[in-house]
């Protein structure tokens, strides 16, 4: 872990800035102002955003991805002392800068290389990139155990378990449950969800996320990556990693240990509560986010999920128990396949079903587990192709 920056400050960079997540540790960074000093923000295009917030956070540099929007960031942070740049070098190069903790909230295989070079720089991570654990999980592990860094998770429920899990019993640890909220149709029949549209998808009863995190929590396949990322992070099997629906979404995750005691972490559904664990850790600072009232709610309900209704769980823990590169090509797979909804080309339970053919198609070879980014990012490619394939072949919705 690097050193803290002078005078006591926590150095954060933020890369994926002008995201859901960036935008909720920007609230986070800028309430207190006192406590961070931010090294670098990034963004995948949107120059005039990034320079706001970076001028708004007061960070040393700004990168852009792509190098078309780099004229842009120039010029909205001329004379102001803060440096631009752009490209894949130049945003491997900001993640890899002095910080104390790196917020990894770039979306998809783009954050891999980033998010790996702050690994290996030494600094602590907040991840919230998915695809780091469930396209290279091993790989990630295995340097962050080299480089003595903390992986702290930023989703809600890896965040709870990280919370309840007491560092002493580790080995006494029975099983984990994450929650579902279960999504906007937890309650649809299926030939309803067959007939779902885009938008009817994003309407979340209880998060406000990016439309692709937030159909995945409409399939559960959110829920499965979350399972896959719990493996890595926790050191559990997939059979010792359970997944409820609790349509309140106050509890989060929970931990059982053999001893009969289930110890769970509760809040209100705001992505603030575990981005300020993760900026502060080991500490704990005060927040502005709502308290949570047990009275006023009155009950906590919780239930089965549906496998027949909601199969890309059951897709997710079958990539997870092959091994290999499985779970790469899953994800990849229902990325795709997930835009193509979106874009109107396919049905909501497509999704899955495209997904799984995939699955089995690419299964059929051997999958090694990627040793390398380039490794990751070609069974990434590999499972793109196939979806495309997959969904090029089936009648329009």
């Amino acid at each position: 872990m690097v050193a803290a920056a002078g005078g006591g400050l926590r150095r954060v960079s933020l890369l994926g800035a002008t995201g859901s997540i960036g935008s909720s540790t920007i609230d986070i960074l800028t309430a207190n102002a006192d406590a961070f000093v931010v090294e670098a923000v990034t963004a995948d295009r949107n120059a005039e955003e990034l320079a706001r917030i970076a001028l708004r956070l007061g960070a040393k540099v700004a990168v852009v991805a792509d190098v078309e929007a780099y004229p842009a960031l120039r010029d909205a942070l001329a004379g102001t002392g803060i440096e631009a740049a752009a490209g894949a070098a130049a945003l491997v190069e900001a993640a890899a800068r002095p910080a104390d903790i790196v917020v990894a909230a770039i979306v998809g295989a783009a954050g891999l290389e980033p998010t790996l070079a702050a690994v290996r720089a030494g600094s602590d991570i907040a991840i919230a990139n998915k695809e780091c654990l469930v396209c290279a999980g091993d790989l990630f592990m295995a340097e962050a155990v080299e480089q003595d860094v903390q992986l702290l998770p930023v989703d809600s429920e890896h965040n709870a378990i990280f919370q309840a899990l007491e560092a002493e019993n580790r080995s006494e640890v029975e099983r984990i449950v994450l929650t579902a909220s279960g999504g906007p149709f937890r309650e649809w029949p299926i030939d309803r969800m067959a007939a779902a549209t885009p938008k009817e998808a994003l309407a979340h009863p209880n998060w406000s996320m990016g439309p692709k995190i937030t159909i995945d929590s409409a399939t559960l396949m959110n829920k499965g990556l979350e399972v896959i990322e719990a493996h890595h992070l926790f050191g559990l099997g997939h059979d010792e990693i359970d997944v409820l629906v609790h349509p309140q979404s106050v509890v989060h995750g929970l931990v059982a240990y053999r001893d009969g005691s289930v110890l769970a972490q509760m809040s209100l559904p705001d992505m603030r509560v575990p981005i300020s664990h993760c900026l502060w850790w080991p500490t704990r600072a005060a927040a502005t986010t709502r308290r949570l009232d047990l009275a006023a709610l009155g009950s906590l309900t919780f239930e089965p999920v549906d496998a027949a209704r909601f199969p890309a769980l059951g897709l997710a823990r079958s990539a997870l128990a092959a091994g290999g590169g499985a779970t790469n090509i899953l994800n990849a797979a229902n990325e795709v396949a997930v835009g193509s909804f979106l874009r109107g080309e396919i049905g909501f339970l497509d999704i899955a079903a495209t997904a799984d053919r995939v699955l089995a198609k690419a299964s059929a070879g051997r999958l090694p587990s990627p040793d390398s980014v380039a490794a990751a990012l070609a069974l990434d490619a590999e499972g793109r192709r196939l979806a495309r394939e997959a969904i090029a072949r089936q009648p329009a919705a």
